[in-house]
């Protein structure tokens, strides 16, 4: 049984960080030391982002949120570097090692491909504080940012349940692993929960990650038709950059897609399939990435397994699309399904 150095559940709102723009780029201004001098020997957060890198309206571009409320808020310097194509673990090692040796604290690693590197990078800095999402590494100066994932796409079931018509709907997800099949067992179970005759259809992108899973809109685009051929009215995406092309597919047959991690509704290089974006299920990464830099920033850095899950909003559904009170009994039977979740009465399953 895998030990956890310190539990810890840190409330951070998802609706508290509005996505900012994704102009490509990668260092904020500078911070000043007492002598006004611009120089400082520890710099603020650094990101270093997962596959699809800044841009992808969703993952990556959640933690770049966290990292710009980070920024404004204490005034310091910051970083964020994108991946590269067919990187191994040793490159990655060496970009957070860089990023170490510069003075950057915390380093952050977003997404779980940073899981070899945090564990080797963290013990030749054990003055740094390493933060990585949904990967659990055991080390003194390391913060392992975990979310219920499962739970908000329970909700994004229960309402993929009351808006079908053709009581079909879809799942597309970018990899064929651990961490997606969570987001697609709790939508299978919130979709069965609600209405057992809807059928669901569940197709993965890839088997791994290096094939373009979570980075090809292509792919999202095809397997999204596929299933609409088959009569999804509603497909929901857990695929990265790829979910771009989900978005695309459905809008165009005019069917309910429903976005991930970010509120997808409210993204601007979205904008012209918005209408048909019906709610995301959001993982507040930005307001994790947030909780980590500020809990340096005091002093106290945040070590060991971090959850967040619905009960403190760590997770949730998004409700900016108008559209989704239209949708007879939807608001209600999410409300419900969330009360359950949090109080415990409904279990939300992770396989």
């Amino acid at each position: 049984m895998r030990r956890i150095s310190r539990l810890t559940r840190v409330a951070v709102g998802v609706a508290s960080l509005a996505l900012a723009a994704t102009a490509c780029g990668g260092t904020s201004s500078d911070s000043k030391d007492s002598d006004g001098s611009g120089s400082k020997k520890d710099l603020g957060l650094a990101i270093a982002y997962d596959i699809g890198g800044k841009g992808d309206q969703s993952f990556n571009d959640a933690g770049f949120a966290g990292l710009e409320k980070a920024k404004k808020e204490f005034g310091y310097k910051t970083a964020d570097v994108e991946p590269t194509e067919g990187e191994t673990d040793a490159d990655k090692e060496q970009r957070l090692a860089s990023l170490a040796r510069q003075g950057y604290n915390p380093v952050i690693g977003i997404g779980y491909a940073y899981g070899p590197a945090i564990t080797a990078v963290s013990k030749k800095y054990p003055d740094t504080t390493f933060g990585i999402v949904d990967f659990m590494v055991e080390s003194d100066n390391v913060a392992s940012l975990i979310f219920a994932e499962e739970q908000a796409s329970y909700l994004a079931g229960v309402a993929a349940a009351k808006a079908t018509k053709s009581n079909t709907v879809g799942f597309v997800g970018g990899v064929d692993i651990p961490l997606i099949h969570k987001f697609e067992a709790g939508y299978k179970q919130g979709v069965t929960d609600t209405n057992p005759k809807v059928k669901v259809i569940s197709q993965y992108l890839t088997q791994t990650a290096e094939e373009g899973g979570f980075a090809s809109p292509d792919k999202g685009k095809a397997a999204a038709e596929g299933q609409i051929e088959k009569k999804a009215d509603v497909v929901y995406q857990a695929a990265g950059l790829s979910g771009q092309g989900v978005i695309e597919a459905a809008a165009k047959a005019k069917v309910w897609a429903i976005g991930v991690d970010s509120d997808q509704y409210q993204q601007e290089a979205l904008a012209a399939y918005k209408d048909f974006i019906l709610t995301s299920a959001l993982k507040d990464v930005g307001g994790a990435v947030y909780a980590l830099a500020k809990s340096v920033e005091d002093g106290k850095p945040l070590t060991g397994t971090q959850v967040f899950d619905l009960k403190v909003n760590g997770v949730g559904l998004a409700e900016s699309n108008p559209k989704m009170a239209e949708v007879p009994g939807l608001t209600d039977a999410v409300a419900k399904a969330k009360e359950g979740i949090i109080d415990g009465s409904i279990k939300v399953k992770t396989e």
